[in-house]
């Protein structure tokens, strides 16, 4: 193997590695929070709202004595 051509090919795999590590660290560093949409979690009161709103006779849940 040539000298020349060895250095190439690690030079081209320290490229590869040092993009990989960017990378991951844009990764760690995690995502701004932007505009858009909120969580999908219920508040309590929504929760209680949910609760006690009258449902449709097809989605109640059966009792035993049904």
């Amino acid at each position: 193997m040539d000298l020349a051509k060895a250095l190439a090919e690690l030079r081209e795999e320290r490229d590869d590695i040092d993009q990989a590590i960017l990378s991951l660290e844009r990764l760690a560093k995690g995502r701004p929070r932007g505009p858009g949409r909120p969580p999908g979690r219920m508040s309590v009161p929504a929760r209680k709202r949910a609760a006690l709103a009258p449902r449709e006779s097809g989605n109640r849940v059966k009792t035993a004595s049904e």
